[in-house]
C-alpha cells in the first residue's frame, strides 16, 4: 500500500487547505484511514480517521468542528478539509491507513506516507 498526502502550503490565520491523501495497491478502498501530524518540536498527534466505508469519522477535540474528513472510494482519495486555521494547526501533516483498525493512536495503522507541510502565519 502507498499513500501520498498533498495540499499543503501557507496559509494566514483564519483560511482554509484541503488536503488530499491517494492510495494506492491492495484493496485500499476498504482500509481505515486517518490523519496525523507532527507540529515543530513535538510528537506525532491524531488529527481524524475515516473508516473503510466512510460511514464513521473521528476527530482530535483540537480539530473537531473546523476540519472534515471524507473519502471518495471510486478514486481512492480522502480529504481533508481545514477551516479556521490557526498557527497551532502548523505542522507535517501525514496520512496513514490500515486494513483492519480504526482510531486515534498511530500504533493502530500499518501504512504511512510522506508527509505535506502545513504553515498558518499568524
Amino acid at each position: 500500500v502507498q499513500l501520498q498526502a498533498s495540499g499543503g502550503g501557507l496559509v494566514q490565520a483564519g483560511g482554509s487547505l484541503r488536503l488530499s491523501c491517494a492510495a494506492s495497491g491492495d484493496t485500499v478502498s476498504t482500509y481505515a484511514i486517518g490523519w496525523f501530524r507532527r507540529p515543530p518540536g513535538r510528537a506525532r498527534e491524531f488529527v481524524a480517521a475515516i473508516t473503510g466505508s466512510g460511514s464513521s469519522t473521528y476527530y482530535a477535540d483540537s480539530v473537531r468542528g473546523r476540519f472534515i474528513i471524507s473519502r471518495d472510494n471510486a478514486k481512492n482519495t480522502v480529504v481533508l478539509q481545514m477551516n479556521n486555521l490557526n498557527p497551532d494547526d502548523t505542522a507535517v501533516y501525514y496520512c496513514a491507513a490500515d486494513p483492519k483498525d480504526y482510531g486515534g493512536s498511530e500504533y493502530l495503522y500499518d501504512y504511512y506516507g510522506p508527509g505535506t507541510q502545513v504553515t498558518v502565519s499568524s
